[in-house]
């Protein structure tokens, strides 16, 4: 009965009409027949579908080709001894044979090459570096902001006070066009110049020191916060280093100080994507754009931190290219808070009473900024658990940090509750004093300084951590692949 049923559902019919007879003993009847059809078998509804994706779930994994690898080589060994011993008579047997078992053993290899999971691998970055002439000081700074005529007394005193506690020094760079802007007035050119002038000037560092011809770009991520313009800056990129046709291009805006790791996130899918191919990650704020010409105390904020600056970045899924590499991806972690209202708006780009943009900062940063940090951390440290199978309790296994430089104050808050080390803190604290805030690219340059004086070596732990508008958190973690010694071009010296 059984068997019957199974017959059954594999089988099906379809009535032919014949139509009416027209001679013979059955003359003036209508005909038809029974066509019995074979059924393809529901494959979906098979419980042999079960077993069979289970097999190729273990198939691809990396685990069953490295058991499977030496199984097959000492039958291969076994293999080849019989053959040496009862075929010395027939060379070309034992050639077939022997042909046989080497080429399945390549297809193995082949194929765990082809299955396994890739590593992304950071071939090397590079920071602009400003020229001279656009440094400025703490005291330039006030007597430009007097002179522009767009601050009343208030607000030149408010700038002062912040700028004495920021942190930052007499060397960071900032175009002097931002105190010629006014209510009314486009920056658009001068956006454009600037932007062009940092990414620019990374990107051909970059590609200086890699020796990869822009061609051999298959990914292009650029992200940028608050400058958009048409054609995006992706594009400019594009047009001007005549990157491939078919290059993946995205221009990520709007995403804060946070958006280098989430550029680094999309380029890393892409690259899984596209095995085998370069990606280049570009992270830069337009201070142009950024700048805040009115007297709101709130906004006027960014105007005393973000500093020129931009980084390069080039990445690789190619398995040749670890051995020149600098370092290895480990983790990536992201944690947004934007479904929280508070979070939402801590930093909010608006128009003053007088209808003139800026970046408005709440009083609830910090607050808000600890939260966000702690559900992160606690996220980070539960995949390293899993990772090295082992628990630090009161320590994450890091050799360095590079935390955003955003404020002297941040950077204390951070120090203080993570109970970090002077020394933890140094490339932070100096990525600050030298370059002031460069946003999403900042943590690049606290890496480029670790580099500078020679403290990378091989196996070390790196991390790199970004807050900002959103409220967003946002780690990555390299394992250096070698000693890395003293860039030949590096923004610090």
């Amino acid at each position: 009965m059984a068997s019957s049923q199974q017959q059954q559902a594999i089988l099906s019919t379809e009535i032919v009409n014949g139509g009416v007879e027209d001679s013979g003993t059955h003359a003036g009847s209508v005909s038809f027949s029974v066509r019995l059809q074979r059924r393809m078998p529901d494959f979906l509804n098979s419980v042999n579908l079960k077993y069979l994706k289970l097999g190729c779930s273990y198939l691809v994994r990396p685990g069953t080709y490295f058991a499977a690898i030496p199984v097959l080589s000492l039958i291969f060994g076994v293999e080849m001894g019989g053959l040496m011993w009862t075929n010395l008579g027939s060379g070309y047997d034992m050639i077939m044979n022997s042909g046989f078992v080497l080429g399945f053993l390549i297809l193995v290899l082949y194929l765990y090459l082809d299955l396994s999971p890739r590593s992304i691998y950071l071939v090397d970055f590079a920071c602009y570096r400003p020229p001279k002439e656009l440094k400025i000081t703490k005291s330039e700074f006030i007597n430009l902001a007097k002179t522009s005529g767009n601050f009343d007394n208030a607000a030149i005193e408010f700038q002062h006070r912040v700028l004495m506690k920021s942190g930052i020094g007499d060397e960071s760079h900032m175009p002097r066009s931002v105190f010629l802007q006014s209510k009314g007035k486009s920056a658009l050119k001068e956006s454009r110049e600037e932007a062009a002038a940092v990414m620019f000037g990374a990107i051909d560092d970059l590609l200086a020191a890699t020796r990869v011809r822009p061609k051999d770009i298959r990914v292009l991520v650029v992200n940028c916060g608050v400058f958009n313009t048409v054609p995006s800056l992706s594009a400019m990129v594009i047009n001007h280093y005549k990157l491939r046709l078919d290059v993946h291009s995205f221009n990520l805006g709007g995403m804060g100080c946070a958006a280098g790791v989430i550029a680094i996130d999309l380029a890393r899918d892409l690259l899984n994507a596209h095995p085998g191919s370069y990606a280049l990650v570009v992270s830069t704020e337009i201070v142009t754009s950024t700048w805040y010409a009115g007297n709101d105390k709130d906004m006027l904020l960014p105007n005393c931190f973000f500093r020129m600056g931009a980084a390069a970045i080039l990445l690789s899924s190619r398995r040749s290219d670890r051995w020149r590499s600098k370092y290895e991806l480990k983790q990536l972690v992201r944690t947004h808070k934007g479904a929280d209202g508070c979070s939402y708006r801590c930093i909010y780009r608006k128009e003053d009473a007088e209808t003139r943009q800026g970046l408005f900062i709440s009083s609830e940063l910090f607050k808000v900024g600890g939260h966000a940090i702690k559900a992160h951390i606690t996220t980070l440290r539960r995949l390293l658990v899993l990772e090295e199978e082992k628990e630090k309790e009161k320590e994450l296994p890091f050799d360095h940090i590079c935390i955003l430089a955003s404020s002297k104050r941040a950077l204390d808050e951070l120090q203080k509750n993570l109970e970090l080390t002077d020394g933890c803190m140094e490339p932070s604290r100096k990525t600050l004093e030298r370059f002031g805030n460069t946003s999403s690219s900042s943590v690049w340059y606290e890496l480029a300084y670790l580099e500078a004086n020679s403290r990378v070596k091989r196996g070390d732990r790196v991390w790199q951590l970004a807050f900002g508008s959103g409220f967003k958190c946002n780690s990555l973690v390299w394992k250096a692949l070698g000693e890395v010694g003293r860039p030949h071009n590096s923004p610090w010296y």
